[in-house]
């Protein structure tokens, strides 16, 4: 039995598997729904300016990129290509070297991360979750050479601590109960046995905060690049890829060279689709536009930003069939949607050699063979019933079905570096398939290539399927056939498709005769009332941000200070972060202060909430916009475990695309779109509240 198949009857004998993967199914597709209602055009709409957007940019990529790159390298990024997997973990492995040479072996000042040990004198990376580094096997390089990687996405984390890989390219933990995440806490954290979810995730919190303040190297992916401007913009609910942008002295970031959008109108479409087919979502809790290293009077901020854009085989992809395949943007609505991926999980997508993909389900099973291999992953084309689902779901309407046919016609190409099979070279077509299907399809082909031979094959299918199952709809074939195993053959139809198709018209003709005599005179349909939907953007603003779990507040310039610390007082807190006073409003902290209020401006991981102010907000998604910069630094907004924002009423706009075409917006090194408190869902699908993020915001608005 070769792996794919034994992979398959191991994921279907796993009962702990199918309900943790119908669960993440399930909950998914109904919330993909609910966030659906909530779009601000009609779905259809969006999806097909999506479609027009991603089509035209993998078609004039090149133009793209260069117009990438040279915004990026112009506000002070260090951007490097990277031709297949080998060249971009050799970068990641010269900057760590580089950033060693430049700092000389630094010791430990502050007790490391326990759950796996560091050296005193190690390089440590805390890194985000990222496909591209899955696909570059990053993490084994960087063990190899001694060097230190920490996942510190919660579901990424547990698959790390367990030496799994992740099996869904969002949710990485989706194969696991909260009894085996429990299992292993216990065993690698040390903490007591619990499936108390919440209690598990303040484990993880508490064990990688240390590894956010210590690390040398910040390590992320991109969700998309922005060619107008050069941004880097990076979504995340956790507030962990915050951290690793923020927080250590470096930060590199891994893109795939087809992650770009042409403009921040363009990103402002991405941003609503992207979340709503990812996890139901209006839009996530962080979303970040990265413009270059922190300023030269900025207290946070990585003092290098390097951006490594990876090819591996993508520039091949583009010119093979697949090429649609680029226009994914890595949501998972096709692998929720689809029927198989929901009975195997991600790890049964395996190569012909037994080794895994980064990218299962529909869309791996058509990436997979184009970047890896024909021959090793064109078999996993086979795991499909194309029955159209993914394309349904697909937020930017790729034909994925179509693909699919494509891999299994052995159109995908060699791969960037495809692992040749035991096969050997020869037709790529129909891998996957045993010889008697093979054979089948051929007769098949034979058959149906002359209309003569095809209405000669059909009766004669009708007479057998006759003489063997007379009444029965369907006819169980033998075994060696290999036709499912519990599932039988549909029986041929009785008579041809053409005779059957002169009946309906028949039919249809005489139907529609009898509407006409009794169709009565026309009427003028009712006039439809006009639905009144306005809402002031204030109004719209704390209806959004309630939902998402914030508090609001409305006060005026003379209320605010007391209204602050009403809130400092009901949670003890006698010190606390907060921006310079020339970027709040007059006078606030001096009367804190007062108050007997301490205040620190610069950084500080123990105190428990932090004062910003706000340029601006969404109305629509009940998001604020922050700007990095001297005197307002990010971790303000993201140690502390309360964010009090203060925003001013007339700073709140109507939407994304006017928040993100601000001059602010474009020309600050750093933007974070807060919208609510930091979040998870990672185990069991249970949203939980405050991750590596606050776990409250409140929002005062003048």
């Amino acid at each position: 039995m070769n792996p794919f198949h034994a992979q398959i009857k191991k994921s279907l004998a796993n009962p702990v598997l199918q309900a943790a993967l119908d669960a993440n199914a399930e909950k998914r597709v109904q919330a993909r729904q609910t966030a659906y209602a909530s779009l601000p055009e009609p779905l259809e709409i969006m999806r097909q300016r999506a479609h027009a957007v991603r089509s035209e940019t993998i078609q004039n990529l090149d133009q793209y990129l260069e117009q990438f790159i040279a915004k990026s390298e112009e506000n002070g990024i260090i951007v490097h290509r990277a031709a297949d997997a080998t060249q971009a973990r050799q970068i990641v492995l010269d900057i760590a070297q580089n950033l060693t040479q430049r700092r000389g072996e630094r010791r430990d000042k502050i007790k490391r991360y326990h759950a796996i040990p560091r050296e005193p004198a190690s390089l440590l990376i805390a890194k985000s979750k990222t496909m591209v580094s899955e696909e570059i096997k990053l993490n084994a390089a960087l063990e190899a050479a001694g060097i230190q990687a920490v996942e510190t996405d919660l579901g990424e984390y547990i698959v790390q601590l367990r030496g799994e890989p992740p099996s869904h390219i969002i949710t990485p933990a989706v194969h696991l109960r909260r009894q085996e995440v429990g299992e292993t806490f216990h065993e690698k954290l040390g903490i007591p046995k619990t499936e108390d979810i919440p209690t598990l995730t303040d484990a993880a919190r508490a064990a990688l905060r240390q590894t956010f303040l210590d690390a040398d190297i910040g390590l992320s992916g991109v969700n998309f690049g922005v060619a107008e401007t050069g941004s880097l913009c990076i979504v995340t609910n956790e507030g962990n890829g915050r951290m690793v942008t923020t927080i250590p002295p470096v930060h590199i970031a891994l893109m795939g060279m087809e992650r770009l959008v042409p403009a921040l109108d363009d990103l402002a479409l991405m941003l609503a689709l992207l979340p709503s087919s990812a996890t139901g979502q209006k839009i996530t809790v962080y979303t970040q536009l990265i413009h270059g290293p922190r300023g030269e009077d900025e207290v946070d901020g990585p003092q290098e930003r390097h951006l490594i854009i990876l090819d591996n085989g993508r520039s091949t992809l583009r010119r093979t069939p697949l090429n649609d395949a680029l226009m994914c943007i890595r949501c998972g609505a096709c692998l929720n949607a689809c029927p198989i991926f929901r009975e195997l999980g991600g790890h049964a997508y395996v190569g012909d050699s037994g080794q895994g993909t980064p990218y299962p389900g529909p869309i791996g099973s058509v990436v997979s063979p184009g970047l890896f291999g024909q021959v090793e992953f064109g078999h996993l084309a086979q795991a499909s019933t194309l029955c159209g689902a993914c394309k349904d779901a697909c937020p930017v309407d790729i034909d994925l079905p179509e693909m699919l046919l494509r891999v299994r016609a052995g159109e995908a190409g060699s791969g960037a570096e495809g692992v040749q099979s035991k096969r050997g070279a020869g037709s790529e077509a129909g891998i996957g398939l045993p010889f008697s299907v093979r054979f089948g399809l051929g007769l098949f082909t034979w058959a149906s290539t002359s209309m003569w031979r095809f209405r000669l094959a059909q009766k004669l299918a009708a007479v057998f399927s006759g003489i063997l199952s007379p009444r029965a709809a369907y006819i169980h074939l033998p075994a060696f056939t290999g036709w499912g195993y519990s599932k039988g053959f549909p029986r041929p139809a009785r008579h041809p498709f053409r005779e059957r198709l002169k009946h309906q018209r028949r039919d249809a003709e005489s139907a529609e005769r009898i509407i006409r005599k009794n169709r009565t005179a026309s009427t003028t349909p009712q006039q439809q009332k006009p639905i009144s939907n306005i809402q002031y953007p204030i109004s719209r603003f704390e209806t959004e941000l309630t939902a998402l779990g914030g508090t609001f507040t409305r006060c005026t310039p003379e209320t605010l200070a007391a209204e602050i610390l009403t809130l400092l007082n009901a949670r003890g807190f006698a010190e606390i972060m907060a921006w310079e006073q020339d970027h709040l409003p007059e006078g606030l902290l001096d009367s804190l202060r007062e108050q007997g209020i301490r205040i620190e401006h610069t950084p500080h991981p123990k105190l428990q909430a932090g004062i910003t102010g706000a340029l601006a907000a969404v109305a629509e998604t009940g998001t604020l916009a922050q700007t990095s910069g001297a005197g307002h630094p990010q971790s303000t907004s993201l140690l502390p475990n309360i964010h009090i924002a203060i925003l001013r009423e007339n700073t709140i706009y109507a939407n994304l695309p006017q928040v993100l075409n601000l001059r602010e917006v474009r020309e600050a090194p750093s933007v974070a779109l807060i919208s609510g408190p930091s979040r998870t869902a990672d185990i069991e699908m249970t949203l939980t509240i405050g991750v590596h993020g606050p776990g409250e915001v409140h929002v005062f608005c003048i």
